[in-house]
């Protein structure tokens, strides 16, 4: 029986690694060994930053409501109960689009949100 020689299956697994660790510096992205950590590495800050992603998205748009909100004189906090009292279901997302893009839609919504409260 022929003898099994692997290196076709070895250069294409490192071939592999290195093309994940292209951009890194220094023996990062060509010495295998070195690059094998690096790309595990950036995977896992990968798995969590797209998670994290979402908090900080939602950090945004909760301060762009709010500067919105204190533009017409009303808090974050106070907006946003004035709005569930109202019974607008928008989300976070598409009130600071609003906030952003259609000051004067928004406007209206803050309006809104004050007579709910009063």
């Amino acid at each position: 029986m022929a003898r099994v020689k692997r290196g076709v299956t070895t250069h294409a697994r490192h071939k592999k690694v290195i093309k994940r660790a292209k951009g890194y510096r220094s023996r990062g992205k060509n010495v295998f060994t070195v690059a094998i950590e690096r790309v595990e590495k950036g995977m896992q800050y990968a798995y969590r930053d797209r998670r994290v992603k979402k908090r900080n998205f939602r950090a945004l748009w909760i301060q762009r409501i709010n500067a919105g909100a204190r533009q017409h004189g009303l808090t974050y906090s106070q907006f946003m109960n004035g709005i569930k009292e109202a019974g607008i279901e928008l989300d976070r997302k598409v009130l600071s689009d609003l906030a952003v893009r259609e000051p004067e839609a928004f406007k209206s919504l803050v309006d809104q949100a004050k007579a709910a409260r009063a």
